[in-house]
């Protein structure tokens, strides 16, 4: 059989653009390596709560159209989940907001929280690195307690010799809302899943499961099956690391049943670095009533070092791996495009990898017609 589209990945990107190709009359078939579809976002239910198999993923965004496309496959229970962070035996309010200020300094309003950052403040226009940034952001102590130590053990090295844009993901808020995406005006779980969302998307198209594409001349791609293809795997893996390795962090997950409640909240961050794990997940709080669930599930998440055997999760997006990067990129044949956060070596929501895959689907069919 013939193909318009070769999809590699059943993660959100590639079920989304094989969604939207197929709704347009493209034949499209898609090839998942692992034995279930979702990518880093799959989950498996576990009396009654779905337990994320690569840790949690709350879908927020402020974008309509990718809010009611995704509604079309499942549907969403609208909570905004509470996070704390843990220091030194004492619990603090996150993301940064008067709370937290209020917690750490006994601040009562938003002039004297901002009197007390200026007064720590890094004074720099063009910081070189992560610490230098979050310095001129949030000054000392906000730094020292809550992101110096979070940061080492995520990504494996002290933030002054991490790259600036990492660190441009840190909220500061001087009001006392201390939800955590209280920016995006959509916000929430499936109530089925991860996993039945992304069958649902998938729905009536051709996946194949436990299939690890190799692109050479004996593959389904080689033997010409497919006019074009979408890779949402690592890119230097595509061309078989010939210019060398991309790096990336991954994780490791232990996760125990409990009776009742564990921790009281979603999320509880373990900003110390001599704490191994940086996070411990209660996943029945990402849920409508938490008290209705007499089990419940607690996932700890360990930072760890990534090699071509394990998941990579996170791109260490610095100017040597952009600019290797950029040389797999335009090695790329012109009828093969990347997608994703591993296929474009970016951290991307998944607001933003849906909003990728909507608009290479447009950009394709306009350039077909």
């Amino acid at each position: 059989m013939k193909y318009d589209w070769l999809v590699i990945g059943a993660g959100l990107y590639g079920a989304t653009f094989a969604r939207l190709m197929t709704d347009a009359g493209k034949k499209v078939l898609v090839l998942e390596k692992n034995d279930h579809v979702g990518g880093h976002c799959h989950s498996k239910p576990m009396n009654g709560i779905h337990v994320p198999t690569y840790g949690p993923h709350t879908f927020h965004t402020n974008n309509r159209q990718v809010w009611n496309f995704i509604n079309k496959y499942g549907e969403f229970n609208q909570v905004k989940p509470k996070v704390l962070a843990h220091y030194r035996n004492k619990l603090y309010s996150l993301p940064f907001n008067m709370w937290t200020f209020n917690q750490l300094w006994g601040c009562k309003n938003p002039v004297e929280a901002r009197q007390k950052i200026e007064s720590q403040r890094l004074k720099t226009d063009s910081p070189k690195n992560f610490e230098e940034f979050a310095l001129s952001i949030v000054g000392t102590e906000i730094y020292e307690t809550f992101i110096k130590g979070y940061t080492t053990k995520q990504w494996g090295r002290p933030p002054k010799y991490l790259p600036v844009p990492i660190a441009k993901r840190i909220p500061l808020r001087f009001t006392f809302d201390d939800c955590y995406w209280s920016n995006a005006m959509w916000c929430g779980m499936p109530i089925n899943g991860y996993t039945s969302l992304v069958e649902n998307m998938l729905n009536g198209i051709e996946v194949r499961l436990n299939d690890n594409f190799s692109p050479d001349p004996h593959s389904l791609w080689g033997e010409g099956k497919a006019e074009k293809l979408v890779y949402t795997g690592s890119i230097d893996k595509f061309f078989n690391y010939k210019y060398g390795a991309l790096e990336y962090r991954t994780l490791k997950f232990k996760t125990i049943e409990a009776e009742g409640d564990y921790q009281g909240v979603a999320q509880t961050n373990y900003t110390e670095e001599e704490v191994p794990f940086t996070r411990i997940v209660e996943h029945k709080h990402f849920y409508n009533n938490p008290d209705h669930y007499q089990k419940s599930f607690v996932t700890f998440e360990y930072p760890d070092t990534w090699d071509d055997n394990k998941e990579p999760y996170y791109p260490i997006i610095d100017d040597k791996n952009l600019e290797l990067y950029k040389k797999y990129k335009e090695a790329l044949p012109p009828n093969i495009i990347v997608g994703g956060r591993l296929g474009t070596y970016k951290y991307l929501d998944m607001d933003q990898t849906i909003t990728n895959a909507i608009e290479d689907h447009k950009n394709l069919l306009n350039l077909s017609h």
